[in-house]
């Protein structure tokens, strides 16, 4: 049985990372205990808060996961899905995305979500067990224009929506318009329309003459 303390009281609020809370736990078969202190950080979307566990998440892309069904390849994502409540689950580099039922509360969802990433991390058992899930490259070679795209992506737009929980992929260009995947707190966030439309539309249309739009994969 894994015992796990929560100094939940001990809050440490700052501009940026929200509070900090300090998690021991310790199982039978370990001397000592293994101590992690989990960040929550909110996110523009007020469905979805993130969790920074200080230790790595993902070593490379991301891994999303809109429903319990679709997280066969994830011990984490499946423990968290699990907890009533627990809607979506995305994986970024150094931080978990989780989004809520709308009528359910942080307050009382928060401890089980703490407390279950707590647990897989002392169970010694992988994030992902295979990296199906992850955004990897499909082995295409890309023409310039969509090489173009990725790369502004890259490094000008999902640097910045990662700080937020999200992730924004590139997942099609065809006749001017280029169709992307909203992903973790970007997926049904009151701001993305207008994050798509007055900040990445214009930014590859200033870059890029022949993008003429920029829209939304649908789920």
């Amino acid at each position: 049985m894994l015992l796990l303390v929560l100094y939940a009281l001990n809050y440490r609020y700052g501009p940026e990372t929200g509070p900090t809370i300090g998690i021991a736990a310790e199982t039978p078969d370990q001397k000592g205990q293994i101590i992690m202190f989990i960040q929550t950080q909110d996110t523009p979307n007020p469905a979805t808060l993130k969790f920074i566990p200080g230790v790595p998440v993902m070593e490379t892309g991301t891994a999303d996961y809109p429903a319990a069904d679709s997280a066969t390849n994830s011990p984490l994502a499946r423990r968290l899905f699990q907890i009533d409540g627990v809607r979506g689950v995305f994986l970024g580099g150094d931080f978990v995305a989780v989004t809520k039922e709308e009528a359910l509360d942080w307050f009382a969802l928060k401890p089980s979500i703490l407390a279950g990433i707590m647990e897989h991390y002392a169970s010694g058992m992988p994030v992902v067990e295979s990296t199906g899930a992850a955004d990897e490259d499909d082995g295409e070679e890309d023409d310039d224009i969509v090489r173009q795209i990725k790369q502004l992506l890259d490094t000008r737009v999902r640097p910045a929506v990662a700080m937020d929980g999200g992730d924004i992929v590139f997942q099609g260009f065809d006749d001017g318009v280029v169709t992307l995947q909203m992903r973790g707190a970007c997926q049904g966030c009151p701001s993305s329309t207008a994050t798509l439309k007055m900040g990445i539309e214009n930014m590859l249309r200033h870059y890029i003459p022949d993008v003429r739009e920029v829209r939304a994969a649908d789920f």
